[in-house]
């Protein structure tokens, strides 16, 4: 008898409807090869929301995520809202969604693949065989400090860390590099930040739990300098909100495109999985985005919401196998492709090598 899940949509502004269709596509595909079942919940955030109900983080949504075995997203923001008081744009919308799901631990895989190696802006000897997973703390930190407030002659905002909040974040951290190369690096800012130091000594605390792996420490603007410098050297990224926020960005450029890599927040409950890029709202309805980073978040979903690991790997194969017969969206199109797709293309080949 197949399996349903429930799965929560939330596709968002900008590029945000087009990437979260081609997903939908893969999904339902592999659905009926793996015999799983879908239900889907379509709900808004962000500026979708606020144009409909004029707040970026509808009551009906909250209730809807609850509701729900996994969510996933594709991206929200835009010029539009820009000029809105803070707590009315969209992005205050996204954070609030986070700290409501409890999702505090945000996982972004940094992965170059073989047939990629020449689209990246580094040499492919250096990015050749990178495999990071990005470890970020999710509703903590900057972001969510109190007290915060914008004046007309100065602003302020509060970096707080509690002993829990590490904990849990340096727990999912070596947990998954028990599963992987068995190294944690936690990146911070300890020389200058008291929080950082806090951060630092707690995370060592955690490690003596797991003797197997091997923690190591960097400041953060020595890790942005490493990644490009040599990014294989890293297997498991450990670091706080802000940290990971731009961390992840970067090393998200190793594999040429931000458009290719997925990202999964989990937590104490339902998990959300989108794209780590934005809406893009320059190129929004044109057809041309990258979905891969939502199908490969589609895919993760499967894996650490669903645990649903053979279909999992199926839209991963499925990815790899697309690459490697040569098929391309404009972002990555100059890179050995012998078929440039639009964004419904894409999803249409993904499908097809799904078996």
């Amino acid at each position: 008898m197949a399996k349903t899940y429930k799965i929560g949509i939330i596709r968002g502004d900008g590029i945000g409807p087009e990437i979260v269709t081609e997903a939908l596509k893969v999904l339902d595909k592999v659905g009926s090869v793996c015999d799983i079942n879908f239900e889907y919940k379509e709900m808004l955030l962000g500026g979708a929301a606020i144009d409909a109900t004029g707040v970026p983080f509808p009551d009906e949504t909250k209730k809807g995520v609850d509701s729900c075995d996994a969510v996933l997203f594709g991206a929200i923001g835009g010029p539009k809202w820009d000029n809105l008081e803070r707590r009315l744009r969209p992005e205050s919308g996204l954070l609030a969604l986070r700290a409501h799901m409890g999702t505090f631990a945000n996982l972004r895989p940094a992965v170059v693949y073989d047939e990629l190696v020449n689209a990246s802006t580094l040499k492919p000897e250096v990015v050749k065989g990178v495999d990071i997973m990005v470890v970020r703390e999710l509703i903590g930190g900057i972001y969510f400090g109190q007290p915060r407030e914008y004046l007309k002659d100065h602003s302020y905002n509060t970096m707080i860390y509690t002993r829990a909040e590490v904990t849990r974040i340096a727990k999912v951290a070596f947990e998954i590099a028990m599963k992987r190369d068995k190294r944690v690096c936690s990146v911070d800012k300890a020389n200058v930040l008291e929080v950082s130091q806090f951060w630092r000594d707690v995370v060592i605390e955690v490690a003596k739990e797991y003797p197997e792996v091997e923690l190591s420490h960097m400041y953060v603007d020595n890790a942005a300098m490493q990644l490009i410098r040599n990014p294989k050297q890293f297997d498991v990224i450990l670091t706080g909100n802000i940290f990971g926020d731009i961390l992840s960005d970067a090393a998200s450029m190793l594999s040429g495109s931000i458009g290719l890599l997925p990202s999964a927040s989990t937590g104490e409950g339902v998990g959300l999985y989108e794209p780590i890029h934005g809406s893009a709202p320059d190129i929004a309805g044109q057809g041309i985005a990258n979905p891969l980073a939502t199908i490969s978040s589609a895919a993760m979903m499967l894996k650490y919401a669903l645990g649903e690991m053979e279909a999992s790997s199926k839209i991963d194969h499925a990815i790899k196998q697309a690459l490697k017969d040569g098929y391309r969206t404009g972002d990555i199109g100059a890179y050995d492709a012998k078929t440039i797709c639009n964004c419904s293309q894409m999803g249409d080949v993904i499908v097809s090598y799904i078996k």
